[in-house]
């Protein structure tokens, strides 16, 4: 991918406001050179069972979470968020709500609320993650203070600080998905840190309107890269909709077997 402002866009593609457009010649490792841009192919990867152990390795954990050990079951979730192309077969099946689009179908949903995700999930036979869930597909068994490693959370490996810096100035939007394949996690999940933020499945009883929710991951507008810390949480009302916030979906672990091919 080549950056272009506060993009990165295919090789090839030029930027007009805040999209890449045309036909790239190139794109990042995983992607599909499109008429429309670089796309990422759904897929799941598999997460084995472990031990989730949160924060205690972290000295900046420390008074922001609470030390704990979660044992987890084995799962499988996106490698990738859901991208604008998957959200679009959803609503042409007519089993999601219509959401305003970029244009760009490779690039990361965002601006859609809990209850749009959770339909989405629901309709591509998954379910939306528990926190328990990312912060586990993030940091794994060892505890990785980022999704790729303990170290080095420099511009190559997420899309973050591209409104006011470190990485850029004045982005809009998310990036293509899996922009940054220096980033993914060692299972070969692509931005669990930097994007956009992931909704995470509420507790019981929260659905929709202004009662609190979580999202994971940071954004590309986070400017600190500790928001992309694999323990880091942020609470928003369910009902927010907004350019930093999108999702990806969990299946059972046997989603993820023979390359992890997604029928959506």
């Amino acid at each position: 991918m080549t950056p272009l402002g506060a993009r990165c866009c295919g090789e090839g593609q030029t930027l007009a406001g805040d999209r890449c457009v045309g036909k790239p010649d190139r794109c990042a490792a995983g992607l599909v050179v499109t008429e429309a841009g670089c796309v990422a192919t759904p897929r799941a990867v598999g997460i084995a069972a472990g031990l989730l152990r949160i924060g205690p390795s972290d000295w900046e954990a420390q008074g922001q979470v609470t030390p704990r050990a979660v044992p987890m079951e084995a799962f499988a979730l996106d490698a990738y968020e859901v991208t604008e192309a998957r959200y679009a077969a959803c609503v042409a099946a007519s089993a999601c709500t219509p959401v305003a689009l970029s244009g760009e179908p490779g690039r990361a949903l965002s601006r859609v609320g809990l209850s749009e995700a959770r339909t989405f999930c629901a309709w591509a036979g998954g379910s939306l993650p528990t926190p328990e869930e990312l912060a586990f597909a993030a940091a794994g068994a060892k505890g990785r203070r980022y999704a790729w490693g303990d170290t080095g959370a420099v511009c190559r490996r997420a899309a973050w600080g591209l409104v006011r810096g470190p990485c850029g100035e004045g982005a809009a939007g998310p990036e293509v998905a899996g922009s940054h394949p220096d980033g993914a996690s060692p299972e070969g999940a692509h931005d669990l840190a930097g994007n956009v933020a992931e909704w995470a499945a509420p507790k019981a009883g929260v659905a929709e309107g202004p009662a609190l929710a979580e999202a994971r991951g940071g954004s590309f507008g986070d400017g600190a890269a500790s928001a992309l810390r694999s323990w880091n949480r942020l609470e928003i009302a369910a009902s927010t909709r907004a350019a930093e916030v999108g999702f990806r979906c969990v299946y059972p672990f046997a989603a993820a077997a023979e390359g992890g091919a997604l029928p959506r």
